[in-house]
């Protein structure tokens, strides 16, 4: 399969809502507001990479990156999610390329890192690793993994923006 990634634009939202929400249907993990949380950032100014993969003109795929603090007030840090991929189309490597060209934009901003919390067996193929000492205090902190990109992770836990607990204000 050929795709484009591609940043958003607002001819997208709709198509990046309803993939968002159709991907994470099926998710027993899932909060069901995904796509509010995508949003929410991006009403704010919050939403500093989003990211789509489009395929035949329509959208297959969407990364979202937004800034993550450190209650050591550690800067330039980055919280990846949520990313949704088809799922027609999923395990055809547009996840991974939606976070190696996020990630790759992330480097150019100078950016000290990126965190996620996600499948340990899938995202470390994309360099994060686990990292649950330093998982926000809401989060299952198995699943919390970190990808340092200018020097080593902080040593203070991370927090992802409130619009991830639902605050979409």
């Amino acid at each position: 399969m050929t795709f484009l990634i591609r940043p958003e634009t607002p001819d997208d939202y709709l198509a990046i809502h309803d993939l968002t929400k159709r991907a994470f249907a099926p998710m027993p993990f899932a909060d069901g507001d995904e796509q509010d949380v995508i949003e929410a950032l991006r009403k704010i100014g919050n939403l500093t990479l989003s990211l789509v993969a489009e395929s035949n003109g329509k959208v297959v795929g969407h990364a979202a990156f937004s800034p993550a603090t450190t209650a050591d007030q550690n800067p330039g840090w980055f919280g990846l999610g949520p990313i949704s991929v088809e799922p027609a189309l999923q395990r055809q490597g547009i996840g991974k390329a939606l976070i190696a060209e996020g990630i790759a934009r992330l480097r150019m901003l100078g950016a000290s890192g990126c965190i996620v919390m996600g499948d340990t067996n899938y995202y470390p193929r994309s360099g994060f690793a686990p990292c649950p000492e330093l998982a926000p205090t809401r989060e299952p902190a198995e699943y919390f993994m970190i990808l340092p990109l200018d020097k080593s992770a902080p040593a203070a836990r991370f927090s992802f923006h409130p619009a991830f607990y639902g605050n979409h204000t």
